[in-house]
C-alpha cells in the first residue's frame, strides 16, 4: 500500500470510491450527498484549499481523506477540517483509515498546520488523537445536528486552546446538510 497526495489523475476513482463506500454503509441518499461534496471539492477548490490524501493498492484507490481550511476571524492559527473520509468497504476494519489519517496529520503538522477539526464518530476519531470540543472551543460555521461529534486536536505541542472568533469553511462544506 502506498500513501500519496497526488490525486489529479485519480479524481474519478476517488469520487467513485466515496460513492460506493457510502452507498454500502449509509444508503443512496447519503452517497449522493457525499458524491456531490467530493466532486465539488475536487473540481472547484484550488491547491491552497485542498489537501487530499489517498491510499493506493495495486493501482486502485482504497481510501481517501480530504482536509480543507477553516478560517477563524480573530485567530491567526492555521486550522483545517477533515471531511469527508472513506475506506473502501473491502478494506475496512484493518486500521487503514487510522493509518492514513495519522500519516496526513503528520504531513499537515510538518506543513505548519496548528489545529485539525472534524465532525464525526468520537469512537473512531479518538484513535487518531481527536477529542470532543465545544462550540465555545471552536465555533462551527453552521449549526451542528450532533454537537457531541464536534472534535479537534492541536498539531503542535500543548493543549487545545480555544479558537477565537466566528468561523467559515470552504464553499462545498458550507451546506447545512453536512453539519
Amino acid at each position: 500500500m502506498e500513501f500519496t497526495t497526488e490525486y489529479s489523475d485519480k479524481t474519478d476513482a476517488i469520487i467513485a470510491m466515496f460513492f460506493d463506500t457510502f452507498s454500502a454503509s449509509e444508503g443512496a441518499e447519503a452517497a449522493a450527498l457525499i458524491k456531490a461534496l467530493v466532486t465539488d471539492m475536487l473540481t472547484s477548490l484550488g491547491s491552497d484549499d485542498l489537501h487530499v490524501f489517498l491510499t493506493i493498492e495495486k493501482g486502485e484507490v482504497v481510501a481517501s481523506i480530504i482536509f480543507t481550511p477553516m478560517i477563524y476571524a480573530d485567530d491567526t492559527r492555521t486550522v483545517v477540517i477533515l471531511a469527508p473520509v472513506a475506506v473502501a468497504t473491502a478494506h475496512q476494519g484493518k486500521g487503514l483509515g487510522q493509518r492514513l489519517i495519522t500519516h496526513a496529520l503528520q504531513t499537515l503538522r510538518d506543513r505548519g498546520v496548528d489545529v485539525a477539526l472534524t465532525y464525526g464518530d468520537i469512537n473512531f476519531y479518538s484513535k487518531v488523537g481527536f477529542a470532543p470540543v465545544t462550540e465555545a472551543d471552536a465555533q462551527p460555521p453552521l449549526s451542528l445536528q450532533y454537537p457531541h461529534g464536534w472534535l479537534g486536536q492541536t498539531l503542535n505541542a500543548g493543549p487545545f486552546v480555544p479558537l477565537k472568533g466566528s468561523s467559515r469553511c470552504v464553499g462545498p462544506l458550507d451546506d447545512p446538510n453536512h453539519w
